[in-house]
């Protein structure tokens, strides 16, 4: 089955050597990210002689005739940039298919992980479907579900992310050149499913006026590799990456984002309904008890 590889980052490079090695596949061309080049891909290109494409629009009339002159069978996307309309997505024979790190319909958009984190979810979803005219809408071949537990962050979903898509989309690719693969159509209504937005400089400032669970799970969902939680304190912006929730922490009134007290595991910062203590942090200052972050 020929193929053409749409790609970028750590979450293609596994399922791209998977069908590299396997004969039954053939891979046409690998397309990377305009601005950003993947060098893993293109060093690839370059050791099997495969051919390179580098696009700033991939829906262009020009691309479009290129892209069908490698007669290929399925376009295969994954942590591609760009978004698909019908006349290039309908290209291959057997239609173009996507692997999203979210559970669809839930979890449509970008920056997935970070959200599903930030919102106290118990799990995220890795899913492979056909890419439709909709954003992340089309039909579902494969989804499998894993558990979030508090000790998780960013970091280490996208750890699970990196091991498990490559697995998920390379079962997906099995089961259409098998021809024993089940479409399952995703509900549509705005009741059913969710977006994210794509996360952008700024959205890492923290809200101290929320509750100690949610500032928790704020902290965790920016830690290494994103760009870590951020506050400011008498003008100097701290960056705070890592807390512990405090277990039965009383409920009471006071200033949110107060410095209440010291100890040999870190500060405790008093949050909308509760405190939490930062226990990592970067600041320019030595901090000291009755400061306010803000």
């Amino acid at each position: 089955m020929k193929i053409g590889f749409f790609g970028d980052g750590p979450w293609s490079h596994k399922s791209l050597e998977i069908l590299l090695f396997d004969q039954k596949y053939s891979v046409e061309f690998i397309c990377v990210r305009f601005n950003n080049p993947d060098n893993f891909l293109l060093n690839k290109c370059r050791e099997l002689g495969i051919d390179l494409l580098i696009e700033e629009n991939i829906n262009e009339i020009s691309f479009q005739k290129k892209l069908k002159k490698y007669n290929c069978d399925l376009f295969v996307s994954m942590s591609f940039d760009q978004i698909f309309k019908k006349e290039t997505f309908d290209i291959p024979k057997k239609g173009t298919i996507n692997c999203h790190a979210g559970k669809l319909p839930l979890y449509r958009g970008r920056n997935i992980l970070n959200w599903a984190l930030i919102n106290g979810e118990s799990e995220f979803g890795i899913t492979v479907h056909f890419i439709d005219e909709g954003i992340d809408t089309g039909d579902i071949i494969e989804q499998e579900t894993f558990k979030i537990t508090l000790k998780d962050n960013y970091k280490t979903l996208l750890e699970k992310a990196y091991i498990n898509c490559p697995k998920l989309l390379i079962k997906a690719i099995d089961s259409i050149y098998n021809g024993n693969y089940i479409r399952i159509s995703q509900p549509l209504g705005p009741e059913q499913g969710i977006y994210c937005c794509r996360r952008i400089l700024g959205d890492e400032v923290l809200n101290w006026n929320q509750s100690s669970l949610n500032i928790f799970n704020f902290i965790r969902a920016l830690t290494y590799p994103g760009p870590a939680a951020r506050t400011k304190i008498e003008g100097d912006e701290i960056k705070i990456l890592k807390s512990d929730l405090i277990n039965n922490s009383p409920n009471y009134i006071g200033i949110p984002g107060t410095l209440l007290f010291k100890d040999k595991k870190g500060f405790l910062v008093k949050t909308q309904d509760s405190f939490i203590r930062i226990t990592k942090w970067e600041a320019p200052k030595k901090l000291r008890v009755g400061m306010r972050f803000s």
